[in-house]
């Protein structure tokens, strides 16, 4: 089923609007993104929706792509999806994508790690004051917590790494994955990589030493880590290969 999914009905979070590009003037106050719109040469104000530090993807200059919005509710009417890199490359900047992709990835059972398990449930409350990205359950199975962390981190050739900037909610999930495995549950972390030159995935223990700690942590007490790459055009962002995890 895994084999005739992927080669006959290829998985892919679509984007509802067609793309459209621009030219990064400035991103500022986290959310916010001046943009020349490329085919009028206008300027106007997207939502950047991705609250990390975006090292080497908000350069002044880059091209992006744009969702257009006709959505009255909404206050800005472009949202910023796509960043173009050298050589063809390209990363997704939105941090709902991976949930997104992963959600349809979990429904058609292609992620052979989590393959065995025929329902699950998003966000769903665990722990003290957190909400697991999936909780995957099945008759006479352990249930299953899954958390997905976006990935678009790249420094070093093919090396992909997370996290961009200190993140205590993320060390926090970490801790209570582990707690998880020690309730007799199963217990993974999934880094999903939104771009497409990278290979292999580490930690940035350099960026966040308390992140790491909490992952040897997890890693010890036996959660699992495993991490995908991801196919991305300007029509949508589909599940790619798994990539080898180094840490």
């Amino acid at each position: 089923l895994s084999l005739w999914l992927r080669r006959y009905r290829p998985l892919s979070m679509r984007f509802p609007t067609p793309l459209v590009p621009a030219r990064l003037l400035r991103r500022y106050k986290r959310f916010l993104a001046d943009v020349e719109l490329e085919v009028s040469g206008e300027t106007v104000v997207a939502h950047c929706p991705n609250p990390g530090a975006m090292l080497g993807l908000a350069e002044p200059g880059m091209r992006v792509w744009l969702e257009p919005n006709d959505d009255p509710g909404k206050k800005l009417k472009f949202g910023w999806r796509l960043v173009e890199l050298p050589g063809g490359h390209v990363a997704g900047i939105d941090t709902g994508v991976p949930n997104r992709v992963v959600g349809e990835a979990l429904t058609a059972r292609v992620i052979p790690e989590l393959a065995a398990w025929p329902d699950f449930r998003p966000e769903v409350r665990y722990a003290e004051k957190s909400r697991v990205d999936f909780l995957l359950s099945g008759e006479g199975m352990p249930d299953a917590y899954v958390e997905v962390k976006n990935v678009h981190l790249r420094r070093d050739g093919e090396l992909a790494e997370f996290p961009d900037c200190v993140t205590t909610r993320g060390a926090r999930h970490l801790d209570d994955l582990a707690a998880m495995v020690g309730e007799g549950h199963r217990a993974v972390m999934l880094y999903l990589v939104q771009r497409t030159d990278c290979a292999r995935f580490d930690l940035a223990r350099d960026l966040d030493s308390a992140y790491g700690a909490a992952f040897d942590r997890a890693r010890q007490a036996g959660v699992e880590a495993i991490c995908y790459g991801t196919t991305i055009t300007t029509a949508g962002v589909e599940l790619g290969a798994p990539i080898p995890v180094l840490a």
